[in-house]
């Protein structure tokens, strides 16, 4: 299992960041902030440094929990090491062109 540093503060957030570029098909183990709890994850396409990961399933609809706070909804099914960016993932505060009905 390779050791590649990521950011992931709360034991609630459905994301971790990526400290490193991580490539695909790699077995991450992200701790849970300054708790001894852990997660191993399956990296399942190249996340560049920076770049949000799926450290569970998020089910389409679901809220995105980032440093504890909802940054946005799944906008589709993302698995557990998937890519977590604009292509599946639609913020919550107002984008400027939608409409609220």
């Amino acid at each position: 299992m390779s050791e590649y540093k990521t950011l992931y503060l709360s034991k609630e957030d459905s994301v971790a960041v990526a400290l490193s570029e991580i490539p695909e098909k790699t077995s991450v183990v992200v701790k849970v902030g300054q708790d001894d709890l852990a997660v191993t994850v399956t990296i399942l396409e190249p996340i560049r440094f920076g770049h949000k990961f799926a450290v569970k399933a998020i089910e389409h609809g679901a809220d995105i929990i980032k440093y504890g706070e909802v940054i946005g909804a799944a906008s589709t099914f993302i698995p557990a090491g998937a890519h977590v960016h604009v292509h599946n993932l639609e913020g919550k505060r107002g984008r400027g062109d939608k409409i609220a009905e």
